[in-house]
């Protein structure tokens, strides 16, 4: 039975890039969330497939989703599918015609791409594949260069590399509308950054967070644990006005070593204001400050939009606060010096996370958004160990695999209502709220599983030599 789209049923395909999978649906509901509408997918839908059909949508609202996606790669008008080349037939000769009809006029100039996910076609076939739509009323001449308008047709042969079927599993043809914005990921590289640090952000996953923060123009968004600043970058980008602290009074202020090979130390302009004039967003920067993210120097009140970070996990950044382990000593009543600065202490990262839910309830906007990264132990993980609070609601939790026994998770949070001191007693009362103090050993399991790695490959050398013998 052919496969269509009636009327009343007009349907868009998202080709979607294939990395950042866990992150792909996340993205695209933010996004839509920014425009009051809802991802509507069809009944047939598969989150790991490169190809999502989407009901419910203008050409308006997808042109909007394109202008800021990483991780979608084009947006067409679904004009046609079915699982062989004749149900594809079936499916377009009865899409209605006044859909069709501005797009093939005789003056205007067309061309038909073939693209295939998980095989490669010979171009000869690719061109036999398009001849074979000749029943499509095709007016105009083709422009290979400049067409006014362009189709496309995808074959989808599966997931798997190991078994590609002869045949797809799936086709589509469509009218493009619009391209996502992956010429970020290679614009905004940090590779091409003027100021970076050992760990600043890929510039796609920045963008990621960005989106998943629905960060919009004239939004205010902080960066408790900003480094080099690249989550400021990307939310400028989108024209939010962004601040942040840090408690590394070198990187605040682009001083000392340098993270970037063959160069010693940073250069006299290498800051996080030089990273956004880069990008011709400095107009946007607020200001960064030497601050301790566990001590409260904002004002109560309701001031970001948005809070995005990347708090350190203790191996490659340590995790440290101000304070001091010795005993705190009154000086003698005849003291006159100078205050004593306190020396930093280790910051749990159970302490991290909860200041960083309990600073978000106070100083988010409603509505407003937490997304940060939250490391873990893969062989214990499990959903009771993300942090939770009162005040905000779980949006989505994707993970990001570093390694076979680590992997972080981007946590997206949403503020649901305002702190009252009733919430200080349902966070001592009910264990959910309680911290998780796995995470404080995160740094212990992570190089005890690089050693017992190491040990693997020790094992298997001492076993070589020994067969040499």
């Amino acid at each position: 039975m052919a496969l269509h789209c009636g009327k009343t049923c007009r349907q868009h395909l998202l080709h979607l890039a294939h990395d950042n999978v866990d992150f792909r649906l996340p993205e695209i509901r933010s996004l839509l969330s920014l425009l009051g509408r809802q991802c509507d997918p069809s009944e047939t839908f598969k989150e790991k497939s490169p190809f999502w059909r989407l009901h419910g949508l203008s050409e308006d609202d997808v042109r909007s989703v394109m202008s800021r996606t990483v991780c979608a790669k084009s947006a067409f008008e679904l004009w046609g599918h079915g699982r062989t080349a004749a149900e594809l037939k079936s499916s377009l000769l009865e899409y209605p015609t006044e859909n069709m009809a501005a797009f093939l006029q005789e003056e205007s100039t067309y061309k038909i791409n073939v693209y295939t996910f998980n095989k490669t076609l010979l171009f000869k076939d690719r061109i036999e594949k398009i001849d074979a739509l000749d029943y499509l009323p095709f007016q105009g001449k083709v422009n290979l260069k400049h067409p006014d308008h362009i189709f496309c047709l995808f074959e989808d042969y599966g997931l798997d590399p190991n078994e590609i079927p002869e045949e797809p599993l799936y086709i589509y043809f469509g009218r493009w509308i619009a391209d996502g914005q992956r010429e970020l990921i290679r614009s905004h590289s940090v590779k091409k950054r003027h100021f970076i640090g050992n760990t600043s952000m890929d510039a796609g996953l920045s963008f990621i967070m960005a989106n998943h923060a629905k960060v919009k123009p004239h939004d205010l968004v902080y960066d408790p644990f900003v480094g080099t600043g690249s989550l400021l970058v990307a939310c400028s980008h989108f024209g939010a006005y962004v601040c942040g602290t840090d408690i590394d009074y070198n990187t605040i202020h682009g001083v000392g070593k340098a993270s970037r090979k063959n160069q010693k130390w940073r250069g006299p302009d290498e800051n996080i204001r030089a990273n956004l004039r880069q990008y011709g967003t400095e107009f946007q920067y607020v200001d960064v400050m030497v601050s301790d993210a566990s001590k409260p120097v904002w004002r109560r009140a309701a001031l970001f939009d948005a809070i995005i970070t990347d708090p350190p996990y203790g191996i490659r950044e340590s995790t440290r606060k101000t304070g001091s382990h010795k005993e705190i000593t009154s000086p003698p009543e005849d003291f006159t010096g100078e205050s004593h600065v306190p020396v930093s202490m280790a910051y749990h990262l159970s302490d991290i996370f909860a200041d960083l839910l309990n600073f978000a309830a106070h100083h988010l906007v409603m509505g407003g958004r937490l997304v940060y990264w939250l490391p873990v132990y893969r062989p214990e993980y499990c959903e009771e160990m993300v942090p939770l609070h009162p005040c905000l609601t779980l949006i989505s939790n994707c993970e990001q695999t570093l390694s076979s026994h680590t992997s972080r998770r981007l946590i997206t949070m949403e503020k649901i209502k305002q702190p009252e001191v009733s919430d200080v007693l349902a966070q001592l009362a009910d264990p959910r709220f309680s911290p998780y103090q796995g995470h404080n050993s995160f740094r212990e399991k992570y190089f005890s599983g690089i050693t017992k790695k190491n040990d693997k490959g020790n094992d298997r050398t001492s076993m070589k030599d020994n067969d040499r013998f």
